[in-house]
């Protein structure tokens, strides 16, 4: 039977869902994350999946590689060949300081991806037009590639010329010229990632891409062998940072595009459910092992930027507006001239938790949590592993009850009271401080610490509901199984709306964009009726140095246009102005829709499991003292059951935790809805 496998890695576990499309049937599983060689973890998890790939049409893979290269530091030596006079484009950048390092007068700028020694400038040169006004050297693009390769060790190349958004033949010409001469050499340019001005921030998108790529390729192609050598020959996608998915050898091409993919399937999936429950403003809330990641979901659709920032480093692709912060399971707990801090460092995987009894020492949010009585020590991953409660006490003892003179009850609620803090801050940035009430959306509450988290954190927050979906712990997987193949394709245009002519630059600019995503899906087999594209214009008013996003669909004229930018810009900052609006940027989303999971309605229960399993004494925040909570396994819950809180709420990878002051209904899809605390 046909089957579609998704599987996300994640700092502390890899988690591994099927979907088979026959029986509308999905089984998951778990398996440690394997540092030193991801795809381990990978095939452990399909092992215990007990999966037949012969029979699976579909993989959708979502990695942290990227990300994790370039925040260890440990992507490829990196090279970068740009204008003669312009090397150091990519170490000036905006001259800017981070917010926090403003006022610091011992702040030092962090080290660049691509030392200067490795940044060699080439004559030849485009006006802002696209017009050439100096041919390209061929010779010294050869030479400087030489250098950089064969004397100066450097792995991986990135070419960014000045104004290669409005042509890009010289940076195509520099790349074939780099091929021919060294066909083993990794190769980034910066117009096949963006065509979009502003030199540093494409020359730093471009960097890191190449700084990736090697490590990259040789995952995807590692991995690609392994699952074949298993019998997989089917549909090999990775998810994007900015929505849905890409086949695996495109995503090669430019790997930075993948760079968040792991936190988009969640945020895939946040939409699906949303729009399957009717609940179109969501806040997504992932808490796995090592990290906490949330965004927005509004009027059905993830916040995207086109201009993000990874660490000091801008990047112009498209990316959920994700706000990750050191805050997961894993995240040790520790002492800072007397202060409890919690994060962002992690125990991971290995050696983990001082309860996994695998060797870790510092006490983390889950010694807390079994201290507080949120976790049975002898079910955890569905009776997998034992927790070693003792070993948690003795740990958290030592190292912060003592020294802080205070009783293990409350230094492990102050662990849980400093991760809300650190939480709520997150939550603020991405809602509050973009005009958004974070009490107008409901929480969605997913990834393994996710569901016992997040409905205290909505009590914090004052916000009414929140949804804990099916099977939580991988819904970041569950997500990518509902994932559509996604390209990205934009031009820069800027132009007074006034000297715009519609038909001939608007339109014959987005059929040009249109045609490329049309091309590209037809090669991957598909059809008109499964393709579709979304169009929008980046806009402006004049003098200002920032834009908003207006959806272009529908729009046949100027006026139309520009009625409509005013509707988004009075709706994002609450006024219009009277000065000309601009075009900025033109953009296209070239969609080709995949075969996926319908959520199914729960219907009337077969199962005869009483889902009341006893009670357990634990820490509740609406009372602040130890009470006996309910003990409910979630299998056995139905369509319309109601609890109330407090209770514990186990199912085999994650636990529910409410408080005394919340309720939890089961809705038609078997998601867990939970309401009350301080909020409506």
């Amino acid at each position: 039977m046909p089957q579609r496998l998704a599987v996300d890695i994640g700092g502390t576990f890899v988690d591994a869902i099927t979907f088979d499309q026959d029986e509308q049937t999905i089984n998951l599983e778990k398996a440690p994350t394997t540092e030193e060689d991801p795809t381990e973890g990978v095939l452990d998890s399909i092992e215990k999946l007990g999966l037949n790939l012969e029979a699976t049409d579909t993989f959708v893979h979502g990695t942290t590689l990227g990300i994790n290269a370039f925040l260890e530091r440990e992507g490829a030596t990196t090279g970068i060949i740009t204008n003669e006079g312009f090397r150091d484009v990519y170490e000036i950048g905006r001259t800017n300081l981070e917010r926090d390092a403003m006022y610091d007068i011992t702040y030092e700028k962090p080290e660049t991806l691509a030392r200067r020694r490795n940044r060699i400038g080439v004559p030849g040169r485009l006006k802002a037009d696209g017009s050439e006004k100096d041919p390209l050297d061929e010779d010294a693009v050869e030479e400087a590639a030489s250098t950089l390769l064969e004397d100066r060790g450097v792995e991986s190349l990135a070419i960014c010329f000045l104004h290669s958004y409005a042509n890009s033949g010289h940076e195509q010409q520099a790349g074939a010229i780099i091929q021919e001469q060294f066909p083993d050499a990794t190769v980034s340019l910066s117009s096949d990632i963006t065509n979009e001005y502003r030199e540093y921030e494409r020359t730093s998108t471009t960097v890191l891409d190449g700084y990736i790529k090697p490590i990259f390729e040789s995952y995807v192609d590692r991995l690609d062998s392994k699952l074949s050598d298993d019998g997989f020959d089917g549909e090999f996608f990775i998810t994007r940072s900015g929505g849905g998915a890409l086949d695996a050898e495109n995503a090669k091409t430019a790997p930075v595009h993948t760079i968040l993919s792991g936190p988009a399937g969640g945020l895939i999936g946040a939409s699906a459910v949303g729009d399957a429950t009717g609940r179109q403003n969501l806040t997504a809330v992932d808490m796995g092992g090592t990290s906490l990641d949330a965004c927005v979901v509004e009027d059905g659709t993830p916040a995207v930027e086109y201009e993000s920032k990874l660490g000091h480093l801008p990047v112009m692709i498209p990316v959920y507006d994700i706000r990750t912060i050191g805050a997961g399971g894993g995240s040790i707990a520790w002492l800072d001239s007397g202060l409890l801090k919690v994060g962002p460092k992690s125990a991971g995987a290995d050696p983990g938790p001082i309860c996994y009894g695998q060797g870790g020492t510092e006490p983390t949010l889950t010694d807390a949590a079994l201290l507080l009585g949120y976790l049975d020590p002898d079910a955890f991953l569905g009776g997998e592993m034992e927790l070693d409660t003792e070993a948690a006490r003795d740990g958290i003892e030592q190292q912060l009850a003592s020294p802080l003179d205070t009783t293990l009850q409350d230094v492990s609620r102050g662990v849980f009271d400093v991760t809300l803090a650190n939480t709520v801050g997150a939550i603020r940035e991405i809602t509050v401080e973009k005009g958004l009430d974070p009490r107008d959306f409901t929480m969605v509450a997913y990834g393994g610490a996710g569901p016992m988290f997040v409905p205290l954190l909505a009590r914090e927050m004052n916000v009414g509901e929140v949804l804990v979906p099916q099977a939580p712990s991988v819904f970041s997987a569950w997500g990518m199984l509902m994932a559509d193949v996604v390209y990205d394709y934009s031009q820069t245009h800027i132009e007074v709306l006034e000297d715009v002519s519609f038909e001939e630059d608007l339109q014959a600019e987005f059929e040009t964009l249109e045609a490329e995503g049309r091309a590209t899906l037809e090669d991957e087999g598909f059809t008109p009726d499964r393709q579709s594209f979304e169009r929008s214009v980046e806009m402006r008013y004049f003098g200002q140095e920032h834009t908003v996003e207006v959806p272009a669909e529908g729009v046949d004229g100027i006026d139309k246009l520009s009625e409509r930018f005013d509707e988004v810009h009075q709706s994002r900052y609450g006024h219009t102005m009277d000065d000309p609006a601009q075009v900025v940027h033109l953009r296209v989303r070239a969609v080709g829709e995949n075969d996926k999971p319908v959520l199914a309605r729960e219907g009337e229960s077969t199962s005869v499991e009483d889902p009341h399993h006893g009670t357990r004494e634990a820490y509740c925040f609406a009372t602040d003292q130890l009470t006996e909570f309910d003990i409910y396994k979630r299998g056995g819950l139905s369509e319309g059951d109601t609890i109330d809180g407090p209770c514990i709420i186990e199912e085999p990878t994650t636990t529910i935790i409410m408080q005394s002051d919340q309720t939890a209904t089961i809705d038609e899809f078997g998601h867990i809805i939970i309401t009350g605390g301080d909020g409506e």
